[in-house]
């Protein structure tokens, strides 16, 4: 096993590193040295970091995929976000499902709670 460097410059690299992390999985965490789950570790973030930098998603185009992507992150359904930003469901469905405009204590809810930016949340709504 190598030791590889912690920045992946291209995919021919990224390959070679997802090879050796494969070969460390199958090998199972209990079989593994200490110095093998450095390298895993150390390899598993440096793949994570090249994905991140070339696979890059889309920023929602709208206040609806906005919201989605923040309930998202933080693994909440509807009826959770609701109740976080202190609305009714039937509301937020109404606002999800564009039947609504959202309101500025919506807006203000999303911006403080949710961590959106609030020029974000003006330009979609």
């Amino acid at each position: 096993m190598t030791t590889r460097k912690t920045k992946i410059g291209s995919e021919k690299e990224y390959n070679a590193v997802m090879k050796e992390i494969d070969i460390l999985m199958k090998k199972g965490e209990r079989k593994l040295s200490d110095k093998e789950l450095r390298s895993l570790q150390s390899l598993a973030l440096a793949a994570q970091m090249y994905e991140k930098s070339i696979y890059r998603i889309p920023a929602p185009q709208t206040l609806e995929g906005l919201i989605e992507l923040k309930m998202y992150e933080r693994r909440l359904k509807q009826k959770e976000l609701a109740k976080l930003l202190g609305i009714g469901e039937p509301k937020l469905s109404q606002i999800m499902s564009r039947k609504r405009k959202p309101d500025v204590s919506f807006l203000k809810a999303a911006h403080k709670l949710l961590g959106i930016d609030g020029n974000l949340l003006l330009e979609y709504a």
